[in-house]
């Protein structure tokens, strides 16, 4: 007797959608089937998509930024997420610059991290490590941590990693097993001054910051066949000179993540009277870039949404020093990129995230021995005019997308059944995507 048979539903399996049964035992994906299966609860999807639950691989859920926290908790941030189909999120250490430090900024998110109502993992974060390469990496080996966070910027705050650790941590992550995400943009191309408005982001943060420090950082993967990630890749014309000049090891052993943002909007938005609300770094591009980077979709490995929430009051400002950047989105990501892209982007925001984050094939797919880790979406019109999480304003509000998420199962429970949050428990996973013990 199975658990829980989800019935009825267009199941997407080897990247199509097929009328299939599943059924859960124990947390598990136990059986897909044709037929009906006895369960202890059935649940009838009426002929809606079911699909794999959404992993988001980049969230700032708890955020100190010192003088502002991010508004979402990881309470409240995965409870928007299941309004989006998020089953698992991977989210951020404290930068770290010796391996004491981590293992301290470890503990702390943890804690924070137990309010989660789906599954989560970490990203290690280092800032500015000088000779604590190797320190770092056991030391993450031992936290079962197997992905680490550096910035090739913000040398002001002290949290830029150097060329020098940077090749070396490329060289020891295919000997220990890690990936080195990184936050790429050149700082010695970004210019700002306590007067600058927050319109002038797009001048201060300009394009070839972020295209000649990924040139210089894909040579530098090529040469040490280390492995690289690049998250939020803001601009159709950093893939299209990655595409030409590194071919061979685009989304190999260097992966490109991009976000929702930057296919929707362009920095024309900043003109406007709330240009304010679409501030983050790097920033929203032009319109011939957002063109370009939507035709390049291919090219994009993941996406994910570099969740960092605030309210209206803390970003109406108007000097760019003074504001807090980023946005939030871990809710509307899958409704705003189905809409764009169809059935190609489900497997960048569920298996491909699995394969790259070592999650696959506990995470990512539905198949038999997979976590019971799926959302049932229905099709029709659908106008985002509904806030989630902790904060009073989207980017994306009013605009309309293909349909909607009704349920979200993690774990094999409903956290969100027809539309009604039931609350959940999520898992700290360790490196290979397993529960850790002390959980």
């Amino acid at each position: 007797m199975y658990d829980l048979g989800i019935i009825n539903g267009l199941v997407y399996l080897g990247q199509k959608f097929k009328k299939k049964n599943i059924y859960i035992k124990d947390g598990k994906i136990a059986a897909i089937s044709p037929t009906l299966l006895d369960a202890t609860e059935t649940f009838d999807c009426k002929g809606d998509l079911v699909i794999p639950g959404i992993i988001d691989p980049h969230t700032h859920f708890d955020l100190d930024l010192g003088s502002i926290s991010s508004r979402d908790t990881f309470f409240t941030g995965t409870k928007a997420g299941v309004y989006g189909g998020v089953t698992t999120i991977i989210d951020f250490l404290e930068p770290s610059s010796n391996s004491e430090d981590l293992e301290i900024a470890f503990h702390k998110r943890i804690k924070q991290a137990k309010q989660s109502v789906v599954d989560y993992k970490f990203h290690a974060c280092l800032k500015n490590p000088k000779n604590e390469v190797i320190p770092i990496t056991v030391k993450m080996n031992h936290l079962g941590l197997n992905t680490v966070k550096i910035f090739t910027t913000y040398s002001d705050s002290n949290r830029r990693t150097y060329d020098q650790e940077i090749i070396e941590l490329l060289k020891h992550s295919t000997i220990n097993d890690y990936m080195v995400t990184a936050h790429i943009e050149n700082d010695t191309l970004i210019e700002t001054n306590d007067e600058d408005s927050y319109r002038e982001l797009p001048l201060n943060r300009p394009t070839i910051s972020e295209t000649s420090e990924a040139i210089k950082l894909a040579r530098y993967a090529r040469e040490t066949k280390g492995n690289l990630y690049m998250v939020h890749c803001s601009s159709g014309e950093t893939i299209h000179h990655l595409k030409h000049e590194f071919k061979d090891i685009l989304n190999k052993n260097f992966i490109i993540e991009s976000c929702p943002h930057y296919f929707v909007f362009n920095n024309e938005e900043l003109k406007h009277e709330d240009g304010y609300l679409y501030t983050m770094a790097p920033p929203l591009r032009s319109e011939s870039e957002r063109i370009l980077l939507t035709q390049h979709i291919d090219d994009v490995f993941t996406i994910g949404t570099d969740h960092c929430s605030f309210n209206i009051k803390d970003k109406h400002v108007e000097l760019l020093n003074k504001m807090p950047l980023g946005v939030a989105g871990v809710a509307e990501s899958f409704d705003i990129m189905f809409s764009i892209f169809g059935d190609k982007i489900i497997d960048k925001m569920t298996k491909n995230v699995a394969i790259a984050h070592k999650l696959y094939p506990q995470k990512g797919v539905i198949q038999e021995k997979s976590d019971a880790d799926l959302f049932i979406y229905h099709l029709e019109d659908n106008t985002l005019d509904t806030l989630r999480g902790n904060t009073d304003y989207s980017i994306y509000k009013d605009i309309t997308v293909r349909g909607r998420v009704s349920s979200t199962i993690s774990n094999g429970k409903f956290v969100l059944k027809d539309g009604e949050f039931l609350g959940g428990k999520g898992h700290l996973l360790n490196k290979c995507g397993d529960y850790c013990e002390s959980d």
